[in-house]
């Protein structure tokens, strides 16, 4: 037998797992390593997050991502050299992390990598009746795996389109296993580059759960910081909270038919990018300063994320939101959010015991452990049928 097969056997048979969780989202800010111990699977599941770090990226490396990253032409010979080169990035910074927590390879089970999107294309967005739901992530596991020496999970949109979903928002699955409650229901927000949330039931029930984007996170006030201060993003929202409410452009930007489309759906910035917002201005006619616009695409991201909590979830007085993500340390958009929902309890994911930071990253290492030690979860368009995601690679 193949001993890596036989390796994954006996991991998937281990009374605890120790998986390393990998995220890079759109924002571009760098790798998120999460070191994870897990028990159990399915409903039994229990996490406890044993190291994390960030690495960020270098401004080459970020330069060479948005090369390709939701562009509608792109160079093909770079996104082809890029998707092992992203592979191998990911490994040498997972070494540095073990390198500085004192461990070696031979102390992880498995890495469960998200890979590096540069494009998500549902159906609702292409329109086009020929081609499926279809998401992109590079950073080839192969790679990963044999700069690392240690099993690799990978690619797991892809299982979830081929099920009938869209490839996001995959949080649904790993909030329920790890963050579920029967003493109160919650709203899991996220505010990466896009804004999601998941609504988990204090009955338990899977049928209720559901996840879904709701629009632009912080990237839009990223990309717009980055191009007209010459900042990475607007730390604190110091540049925002300078500026002023522009009811007329906020109007149009929330115009978009995305945002009365029903539960669940996804988006990017191959949608929300910075010549959507150009086009609102031109549309709503005003002439305002950089700094309002600004302001105004934080009201944007609250209002768009609060609107579609009051449509689709049922805010029971119990109800708790728990915010993660990039998004939670913008002190702008979070009071903005508790403005728009003046009667629920907002709460930072942390007290949950998994930092709000983290909790991308471990939702990943999640997926991986029930692919390997649990049952499955149910399809997104067949309650009959189960499904795992993750492709497998083995390092040399």
């Amino acid at each position: 037998m193949n001993p890596s097969i036989e390796k994954l056997y006996q991991i998937a048979q281990k009374e605890k797992r120790t998986i390393i969780g990998l995220m890079s989202g759109t924002s571009l800010d760098g790798l998120d390593v999460a070191l994870c111990e897990f028990t159990g699977s399915g409903d039994q599941t229990t996490v406890v997050l044993k190291e994390f770090l960030t690495i960020p990226f270098e401004s080459q490396t970020k330069s060479e991502i948005r090369s390709v990253f939701a562009q509608q032409n792109i160079d093909f010979p770079k996104l082809c050299m890029l998707n092992p080169w992203i592979g191998r990035l990911h490994g040498k910074m997972v070494n540095r992390c073990l390198k500085t927590w004192g461990m070696k390879s031979d102390d992880v089970d498995l890495i469960a990598s998200h890979g590096q999107t540069v494009m998500h294309m549902p159906k609702r967005l292409h329109k086009n009746e020929l081609f499926p739901d279809s998401t992109l992530q590079i950073g080839d596991a192969d790679h990963l795996a044999n700069e690392t020496g240690i099993l690799t999970l990978s690619d797991f949109r892809q299982k979830h389109c081929a099920a009938g979903g869209e490839g996001a928002p995959l949080a649904l699955y790993g909030d329920y296993l790890l963050f579920s409650s029967k003493q109160e229901n919650r709203v899991l927000i996220n505010i990466g580059g896009i804004a999601n949330f998941t609504f988990l039931p204090s009955t338990g029930d899977f049928s209720k759960v559901f996840a879904t984007d709701t629009g632009p996170g912080n990237t839009l006030i990223d990309a717009f910081t980055q191009k007209h201060f010459d900042k990475a993003f607007d730390e604190n929202a110091i540049i925002a909270k300078r500026g002023q409410l522009s009811i007329e452009l906020l109007d149009t930007l929330l115009e978009h038919e995305y945002f009365t489309q029903s539960v669940p759906k996804t988006t990017g910035p191959e949608l929300f990018n910075l010549d959507y917002v150009k086009k609102a201005i031109a549309e709503s006619g005003v002439e305002i300063s950089k700094e309002d616009i600004l302001h105004t695409l934080c009201h944007f991201t609250a209002k768009s994320l609060t609107q579609e909590i009051k449509r689709s979830v049922n805010l029971e007085p119990d109800t708790v939101i728990y915010l993660s993500g990039g998004g939670m340390h913008n002190p702008l958009l979070v009071e903005l959010i508790k403005q728009e929902l003046p009667n629920v309890h907002v709460k930072i994911m942390n007290v949950l015991g998994v930092s709000g930071d983290a909790k991308e990253a471990v939702l990943f290492a999640a997926l991986a452990n029930e692919t390997l030690a649990g049952q499955g979860f149910i399809s997104p368009n067949n309650s009959e049928e189960r499904f795992f995601m993750g492709k497998i690679s083995l390092p040399l």
